[in-house]
């Protein structure tokens, strides 16, 4: 499936960093606001364990086992109060995130930073105050979107009888808001649909702020980790979020190592190999530093965020589609070709329209290339799933 993650965040708090971390994209990083002006975008990757690990011979298109599977990430400018009013940049970069599927809230743990984004004494700033924000200035954005013809848009459902998720979803529509987000939200919200001319502003932004939630799930990068209090780290924690400690500085110096033949690392390893023997004292320090900051959280944390942003907040899963079972290949000998990301729950059925449109209106039926089994199209998927898809297509 498509997919797009969303790096958001107030000014300098490591968002382009991060996304250089994330993709090693030449991007701009400096230490004041608003150095993303226009929104960047990029590739990354979610790390998964191979299938061909249970084969003789290797696939090609993993490492040691390590499988990077690809997704778009963007990195929209920082977001500052009442950005949702047009302050600093505004409306247009809040339009960005509506190609996300779920974001990932860069926050400085550190406090070192200020509302705006200007640089402060570490520990000036509370944190918990940067994640209140960016959840209502999304909130305020829908709710924008949805008040402007509110007034005209109930008369009309109530004189016509249309149907109320899909009036406010078309109004929404250009904010990435769906009919089953719509219903979601009402159901959780308890607002009655009978009464709709009724609702007052704080009833539409309840609303509003119920379909963020659900169309936008956010997980929360704690960046400058390595830096932050422990009270900070901890206080983030406590929010009922997933929360990551990040360095995403560490990653960026990782990668860059990395890339240059210094280091043998893989994105979210808790540890790396040198392989220059003849490092700079500038070098061994830097990496020392980082091994240290590795060692107290686990890892930098930008590959264990976009990973569970992934599977944990999106719920999707990995399928390998394969036209030779025994061999797990394709036509041309290629072993696990691809690697298909696709929401749990999906069946056989759904992976053959995946592949193409064709062979999911000529499906047949799907093979289990571990048990060799016959399965029906509505076979439910498993995560590592390798699948041959069986159709009259040519």
């Amino acid at each position: 499936m498509s997919m797009t993650i969303g790096l958001a965040g107030k000014p300098n708090a490591g968002k382009s960093t991060f996304f250089k971390a994330a993709t090693l994209a030449d991007v701009e990083i400096a230490n004041y606001p608003f150095t993303t002006i226009n929104a960047n975008h990029g590739v990354t990757y979610v790390r998964v364990e191979c299938p061909c690990k249970e084969k003789e011979k290797r696939c090609g298109k993993c490492v040691d086992g390590v499988r990077l599977v690809p997704i778009d990430i963007i990195d929209v400018a920082g977001l500052v109060p009442d950005a949702c009013k047009g302050r600093g940049l505004g409306n247009t970069f809040l339009d960005e995130l509506r190609q996300a599927q779920a974001i990932i809230h860069v926050v400085d743990a550190s406090g070192g930073t200020d509302a705006e984004g200007n640089p402060v004494d570490i520990g000036d700033h509370d944190p918990l105050e940067d994640v209140a924000f960016l959840n209502r200035e999304i909130t305020m954005w829908l709710y924008g979107i949805l008040e402007r013809n509110w007034a005209k848009l109930a008369r009309k459902i109530q004189a016509e009888g249309l149907k109320l998720e899909v009036v406010i979803a078309e109004q929404l529509a250009g904010a990435g808001i769906r009919e089953s987000h719509v219903s979601a939200a009402l159901i959780e919200t308890g607002l009655s649909r009978l009464d709709h001319v009724k609702w007052s502003e704080e009833d539409m932004i309840r609303l509003c702020d119920t379909m963020r939630e659900i169309s936008k799930p956010l997980l929360l990068a704690a960046n400058k980790a390595d830096i932050a209090s422990r009270e900070n780290l901890d206080r983030l924690k406590d929010l009922d979020r997933i929360v990551v400690p990040v360095s995403a500085a560490a990653e960026l110096a990782l990668k860059s190592a990395a890339k240059n033949g210094l280091i043998k690392y893989s994105p979210g390893d808790r540890k790396f190999e040198v392989l220059d023997g003849d490092l700079t004292k500038a070098q061994k320090k830097g990496l020392e530093a980082i091994y240290k900051v590795i060692e107290r959280l686990g890892s930098t944390g930008v590959q264990e965020c976009i990973n569970r942003t992934v599977f944990e907040l999106l719920d999707l899963i990995v399928v390998y589609p394969v036209e030779d079972e025994g061999k797990w290949s394709d036509k041309s000998g290629n072993m696990l070709p691809d690697a298909y990301l696709m929401k749990r729950g999906s069946t056989c059925h759904d992976l053959a329209y995946q592949i193409h449109t064709d062979i999911g209106d000529r499906f047949l039926y799907a093979v289990d290339a571990r048990t060799r089994l016959r399965l029906g199209e509505k076979h439910e998927l498993k995560n590592g799933d390798v699948i041959k898809i069986v159709s009259t297509a040519k």
